[in-house]
């Protein structure tokens, strides 16, 4: 299985800043130990161009040229540096990547190691996210698949980060060619809610078997309502118990069993899916690099799979 990697996913940040981002090294380091088959490939940026497919050329050029005010950079959360354009650029790339690998390259599954960016919206960026990587994605992978192809690609984006995808729903609320799926917190960030396809508000304290069945039924939803030709997945961390921002009490089991649901859902219906991690803030760094661990060893087990299938 391939996974998409850049070594400016680590933004240097101020001393003190709340966002974890020692979480991707560690990834990268703990699959290079545990799953030494999954192929780490170099992300290569988005370009003007792919990025503009989603945000508006002004947006882009304010992020860009780094005239971003200083109320919109407190909105994303990160200080304007030449090195957080750089990240942007290639956690949107990873995904698209990771969507071509699995929608083109007949593998079926591919990831992003970071990603997940899905409070940015078309003409602005909120709570860590610059550029939306899924909604880039998903409109590429429409575009290179009409090329060859009369039928429009269909692309559902599941979203179980805790946190809504806010920035997603709200540009793709016209489209009827993308579902957006988003179970969260209902009392959590983003506190105004803009309107997915299908959004599913949990409790605080929401544990495995309320989560499950919730999912369950959201997956359902999903297989009257839309056939997707492309899944892109928000495999977020921060629904499991130890993380500090999530308000939600997943277990490790819990949230590999709801990773289990969204490949084997892909799967069954040989749906190509690609897939990215999201959020994850847990009071001990080791145990959100410990449930994005599990969804690599799921995702694997699922990518050989893939590989079985007559050609």
């Amino acid at each position: 299985m391939r996974a998409f990697y850049s070594d400016q996913f680590v933004l240097p940040l101020p001393p003190g800043h709340r966002f974890p981002m020692a979480k991707y090294a560690l990834l990268r380091e703990r699959l290079a130990v545990e799953l030494p088959d999954i192929v780490l490939n170099p992300a290569e940026p988005a370009s003007n161009g792919e990025l503009a497919l989603v945000h508006s050329p002004a947006y882009i050029q304010s992020v860009i040229a780094g005239t971003l005010s200083d109320a919109a950079q407190r909105e994303i959360g990160f200080p304007w540096t030449p090195a957080m354009v750089e990240r942007s650029r290639r956690s949107a790339g990873a995904t698209v990547m990771a969507a071509r690998t699995s929608l083109f390259g007949a593998e079926g599954i591919a990831a992003n190691l970071a990603g997940g960016t899905h409070h940015a919206y078309a003409e602005r960026g909120s709570g860590f996210c610059v550029f939306n990587d899924a909604a880039v994605a998903a409109r590429l992978m429409q575009a290179e698949w009409a090329r060859q192809h009369v039928q429009p690609l269909k692309v559902a984006i599941i979203d179980l980060d805790v946190h809504q995808g806010n920035g997603t729903a709200h540009i793709f609320a016209n489209d009827p060619h993308v579902f957006t799926l988003s179970l969260h917190g209902a009392r959590n960030f983003p506190f105004a809610k803009e309107m997915s396809n299908l959004d599913v508000e949990l409790p605080d304290g929401c544990g495995d078997d309320a989560y499950l069945e919730a999912l369950d039924q959201a997956m359902s939803t999903l297989e009257t309502q839309f056939d997707p030709g492309l899944v892109i997945y928000l495999a977020g961390a921060d629904p499991h118990e130890g993380d500090r921002l999530g308000r939600l009490k997943l277990s490790f089991d819990g949230l590999e069993a709801r990773d289990r649901r969204v490949f084997d859902w892909a799967f069954q219906r040989r749906v190509p899916l690609a897939f990215a991690m999201a959020g994850g803030y847990g009071n001990a760094i080791e145990d959100t690099v410990q449930v994005q661990v599990n969804t690599y060893r799921v995702a694997q087990a699922y990518w050989r799979g893939w590989q079985n299938l007559p050609r």
